[in-house]
């Protein structure tokens, strides 16, 4: 199929972008990587009357370390990501999961903010950026918003981007000493959507566990903390037979729902292999 007939605009800056979102409203949609965006095009399941195209604004790509944080413009690139000693130092939990995204055509294109802005529940890069605490930088007709990680994901495909906002980027703050971080998930064939991710994020000094933020990812409406489970970890041993014992209570946490790639007690199941293993692989975690 393709796509119904809709105007294009392509600004040069955020503020002109802002304009035209404001101007167009409801009827506008953003394209970045277009790697969402374009098939649904194809397939009419968008029709937008513009399309506001933000591919030429440098403001809006980059990352950058600062003293407390890591920002990340929401044009940057999956590959961008991938290739960034600066990400694989800081935010090792964002690089381990760049090379589960899709594949390398995809990554060439695809952006974090399209990515995240999107709220697709079986996502790897807003999970990770809710197990690292990160937040998100909107802005709009009024100025700049910040909104936690947390509370930017409201449901399936949806966030908490008001009508006219743009995404511009993302701040994780910069792992204490002491934490670790792995990430892992389950896909019938690489580059698949995931049946069921983990982004795991905490502590392990002292050989126990402390503060740790488990996220699960293609299970739900969107990516969510497990928080029984966490509290199960909570002061344990960082150890093998600590995560076996605290995955019991994952069954308060979770409650999949079936879809096409299995029942929802086999989502229930592999949620919980895959985060036995995803944890056994944490720096520090004795096996």
């Amino acid at each position: 199929m393709k796509a119904p007939r809709f105007a294009y605009a392509r600004p040069a800056s955020i503020a002109e972008a802002l304009a035209l979102l404001a101007e167009h409203k409801d009827e506008a949609r953003v394209l970045a990587g277009g790697q969402s965006l374009v098939p649904m095009l194809n397939f009419r399941l968008a029709a937008p009357r513009v399309l506001v195209d933000v591919n030429r604004i440098a403001a809006l790509s980059g990352i950058k370390v600062a003293k407390n944080h890591v920002r990340i413009g929401a044009l940057t690139r999956h590959a961008e990501l991938g290739r960034s000693a600066d990400i694989a130092r800081h935010l090792p939990l964002v690089a381990a999961a760049i090379p589960h995204i899709a594949h390398p055509a995809i990554r060439n294109r695809g952006t974090f903010g399209g990515s995240c802005a999107l709220g697709d529940p079986a996502a790897e890069l807003p999970a990770c950026a809710l197990a690292l605490g990160a937040t998100f930088i909107a802005a709009g007709k009024k100025g700049e918003r910040r909104i936690a990680a947390q509370d930017f994901f409201k449901g399936l495909y949806a966030t908490a981007l008001k009508p006219g906002e743009l995404l511009i980027a993302a701040e994780f703050p910069l792992p204490k000493p002491g934490y670790a971080s792995a990430f892992g998930e389950l896909a019938r064939r690489h580059g698949d959507y995931a049946m069921v991710g983990v982004a795991a994020h905490g502590s392990t000094q002292g050989k126990k566990f402390s503060d740790m933020r488990v996220v699960f990812f293609g299970v739900a409406d969107r990516p969510g903390r497990a928080a029984q489970f966490e509290r199960a970890l909570e002061g344990r041993p960082a150890a093998a037979e600590s995560i076996e014992a605290a995955l019991a209570k994952l069954d308060a946490d979770l409650s999949p729902r079936a879809d096409l790639h299995g029942s929802a007690a086999t989502k229930l199941h592999l949620a919980k292999v895959l985060a036995g293993r995803v944890l056994k692989q944490m720096d520090g975690v004795a096996t």
